[in-house]
């Protein structure tokens, strides 16, 4: 259920058919975003607060283990709702840690960055980080409700939004060609954000388990989560969005190879992230650990790589097993094209 604004009164009608209510934050989100539901008389005046701290390095089974505890603590029961404020981070592990708490609570996920609203927050994806890998260890679970509340947009910085953009011009490869124009405008306009949202919900509804139609999602993701994986690792900074808009650049070279696609549509994508991304140095970055972070997504199946590709605009193709070589061919394709001064200037 997708809820907005106007919606507060089914809001609070839901919170008030459980026996607690608890919110989980993150640092960020309750210095920004919690004073907000104050001023729309929400919360139960009962209401339990768990906070924990911000960044993706903290996306792990040790803060799933700290909310738990809070949620014992303050005999949390069957009957108690979870609701997650925050970014794609909280939204994640804050459905896990419920999902699994007395073999599952209700929760609900109010999403604070244009990120998490189109992405992470929607769709019954939950998880947490292990041993380096994002998401290693997560359960399918749809939240009661996500709550749309655009006002936090305006807290975020333009980096933040742009991280969103690169997911909603995902869209524009695999579903709707409309999406891609998208990147003239800042700040983000809302019914951009809504038509992403209901198109990632009309598919994850339709492949609640990620079994066929709901891989084509994943469209930039496998080479872009292992540039993201990597660089955070060697403590440099990415956003997710920014490594989905890299992976795109793989995801495109691959599928001319694989599905016969177009040079042309590569070359306008490469003009879009030059007006709209950082220009990331990736000279250095170790093929070999890509690689190997690679191999260990969840899309690979008896030790392939696969990939979600597209032939055309609108028409992905999902299971593309591709072999290392080319995917090591399509990485070096990023890093000469982030080196191009073509495109960047000098």
């Amino acid at each position: 259920m997708i809820l907005y604004k106007n919606d507060i009164a089914k809001l609070k009608e839901i919170i008030s058919s459980h026996t607690k209510t608890f919110l989980l934050l993150d640092e960020n989100s309750e210095k920004y975003c919690l004073q907000y539901f104050n001023t729309i008389d929400l919360l139960k005046s009962n209401t339990i607060k768990i906070v924990i701290p911000a960044g993706e390095q903290h996306k792990n089974i040790e803060t799933v283990q700290y909310i738990w505890s809070q949620l014992v603590e303050n005999h949390a029961d069957r009957k108690s709702l979870l609701i997650n404020i925050g970014g794609g981070m909280v939204t994640d592990i804050g459905g896990f840690a419920a999902s699994c708490y007395q073999r599952g609570i209700d929760f609900i996920n109010i999403p604070t960055t244009l990120l998490g609203m189109i992405d992470a927050a929607v769709g019954g994806k939950t998880g947490v980080d292990f041993q380096g890998l994002k998401n290693q260890i997560g359960v399918f679970s749809q939240p009661l409700a996500v709550v749309i509340l655009f006002e936090f947009l305006e807290t975020l910085p333009k980096r933040e939004l742009l991280s969103g953009l690169a997911e909603i011009i995902k869209y524009g490869f695999i579903v709707d060609k409309t999406f891609l124009e998208a990147k003239l405008t800042y700040p983000i306009y809302p019914e951009y954000i809504e038509k992403a949202i209901e198109a990632k919900d009309e598919i994850t509804l339709s492949d609640t388990t990620e079994q066929g139609r709901r891989k084509i999602l994943n469209f930039g993701h496998t080479v872009g989560h292992a540039i993201e994986t990597y660089l955070i690792d060697n403590h440099q900074e990415m956003r997710h969005g920014e490594g989905v808009a890299l992976g795109m650049v793989s995801a495109l070279y691959l599928s001319e190879k694989y599905c016969n696609l177009d040079h042309k549509i590569t070359l306008y994508y490469k003009d879009i992230y030059a007006k709209n991304f950082n220009r990331f140095d990736l000279n250095d970055i170790s093929v070999g650990e890509l690689l190997e972070i690679m191999r260990h997504d969840k899309k690979n199946q008896d030790g392939d790589i696969r990939f979600v590709l597209i032939s055309d605009l609108e028409k992905p193709v999902y299971d593309v097993v591709v072999n290392p070589e080319d995917i090591v061919d399509s990485i070096n394709y990023i890093v000469d094209y982030l080196r191009d001064e073509n495109y960047w200037g000098k």
